[in-house]
């Protein structure tokens, strides 16, 4: 389940109320910064805007690829782990707005972590440290450390004991 905070409206559906939830200047700056990062090539000047102007949590050569879309209205809701890949195109999302209400959940991404192309991450997730998800996966619910998960919907394809398996008989992924 995903761990996400739930607040109900009345009257029009959730987005008309969006201003009430977010100030209209910090989606205008979180706009801009995301989409200059979404086209920079340069991975260092990528992070510090992610850590310094949109207040993230970005591990130490964690690598963001080109197109990746953070959540415009809540990006400091999203951590992400040291050494970890985001592939291209990836969504990830911190807010749901809804008909009759929106809903808010941190997102955690681990350290060491492959996320492929085209994936969406829905808000209130965490995936631990060493997961890989592949890519065009619709991440619904938290992905253990160490395992293969992907599919939509998403399911544990490999645990982390058969990775832990299959990585030992590959001499090639051996460290």
């Amino acid at each position: 389940m995903r761990k996400t905070k739930r607040y109900r409206v009345h009257g029009a559906n959730s987005l008309w109320h969006v201003y009430k939830t977010v100030p209209f200047w910090k989606v205008v700056k979180n706009f801009i910064v995301i989409q200059t990062a979404r086209y920079t090539p340069f991975l260092a000047l990528k992070n510090w805007m992610y850590r310094t102007l949109l207040k993230m949590k970005v591990g130490d050569q964690t690598s963001f690829a080109l197109m990746v879309m953070l959540d415009v209205m809540f990006p400091e809701k999203i951590s992400v782990g040291r050494n970890t890949v985001i592939g291209y195109n990836t969504t990830i999302l911190a807010h749901e707005y809804l008909v009759k209400e929106y809903r808010l959940g941190e997102v955690k991404i681990g350290d060491e972590v492959m996320i492929g192309a085209n994936t969406t991450i829905l808000p209130g997730v965490t995936i631990g440290d060493g997961a890989i998800v592949s890519a065009g996966t619709l991440v619904h619910k938290d992905v253990p450390p160490g395992c293969f998960a992907g599919g939509n919907p998403m399911r544990i394809i490999f645990s982390k004991e058969e990775m832990d398996r299959r990585m030992a008989e590959d001499p090639f992924l051996k460290d």
